[in-house]
């Protein structure tokens, strides 16, 4: 008795996973693409309906995935395909087996909730997936991010950029690494609203979503400074970037200048003489040793927003270059 309860509870399993469709969160992304949204957890089974088109409802339709015919063929205007686990694909309506192409749907699969990921890395620096800058308040800044090495070939399928429901228009690098976009906002405008940027990236039929917020002001990165100088007397001068916005005492900038012994470099500086915040456009180095390296970076003065690259000048006894 107890072998019979056992057998048809078994059954009964296998029926509920096999029909799983009814649980199923299919949701359509964009045109001609469907995404399944599955809860992470092995042996899921899901029944996706397709339709080839209602301009095709009374003629032969045969059906490909991934352009290959599936084993049992699939027939007919309307199918139902299942999806195990995350084998999704590209599923091909044609007039017959090696017939004119009709019509596409791509499923792909997204863990729900979308907790794990593995097509992109973390940023070191704790900024996410996501890194975004802009070197001015014109509205223009490039998001980046880097593919996990196991998945170098993911691809990009929709970048999604707005602000206050409005879309920023973006365009895509030619790598797939990264994303550039203008926002038509005043730059003379106070920020009320966070831009949003969300990158939906796939490899084979995994999808994953990735989001970053943020408003300009915390993402503005100055260039680096041009025409910086060396006086005798140990007096460097430079310029703003010619990037950034006019007028200055609007959009003024403060800079950070940091002297290191000559063998060590602005990012790395392990023997710095010295660091100071400074809000002119000039300094005067007073130190004893002649070989040295000088190095200034600028931030916008009124948001203190992140701190641009470094420029730098290399003092030798001699020369200098920079």
């Amino acid at each position: 008795m107890h072998t019979l309860l056992l057998m048809v509870l078994c059954a009964a399993l296998h029926c509920a996973s096999s029909d799983s469709h009814q649980d199923a969160d299919i949701e359509t992304l964009m045109d001609n693409v469907l995404v399944l949204r599955v809860p992470h957890s092995p042996g899921t089974r899901f029944h996706v309906p397709l339709i080839c088109g209602e301009a095709h409802q009374n003629q032969p339709v045969f059906w490909k995935k991934n352009g290959k015919i599936p084993r049992p063929p699939l027939e007919g205007n309307q199918v139902s395909v299942l999806v195990e686990e995350m084998d999704a694909g590209n599923y091909s309506c044609h007039l017959s087996p090696d017939g004119q192409y009709l019509n596409h749907t791509l499923v792909l699969v997204r863990l729900n909730p979308d907790n794990m990921s593995v097509i992109l890395e973390e940023s070191d620096s704790g900024e996410g997936h996501i890194q975004c800058s802009g070197h001015n308040y014109n509205g223009s800044f490039h998001c980046g991010w880097t593919r996990q090495p196991s998945r170098s070939r993911a691809a990009v399928l929709l970048v999604r950029a707005e602000r206050n429901s409005v879309e920023i228009p973006c365009e895509l690098d030619a790598d797939g690494s990264g994303v550039s976009c203008q926002d038509a906002k005043c730059i003379f405008e106070e920020e009320r609203h966070r831009i949003s940027v969300t990158v939906y990236i796939h490899s084979v039929s995994r999808l994953e979503g990735y989001t970053t917020a943020f408003y300009l002001r915390d993402i503005v990165r100055p260039e680096h400074l041009p025409n910086l100088s060396y006086s005798e007397g140990g007096l460097f001068t430079w310029d703003n970037p010619d990037s950034w916005q006019k007028p200055c005492s609007f959009f003024s900038l403060e800079f950070e200048v940091l002297v290191v012994y000559h063998e060590e470099t602005c990012d790395a500086a392990g023997k710095q003489h010295f660091t100071q915040e400074i809000e002119v456009n000039n300094y005067t180095v007073s130190v004893k040793n002649k070989k040295y390296v000088f190095c200034v970076r600028a931030r916008d003065k009124h948001t203190q927003g992140p701190w641009g690259d470094w420029s730098h000048y290399v003092v030798k006894k001699h020369k200098t270059n920079h």
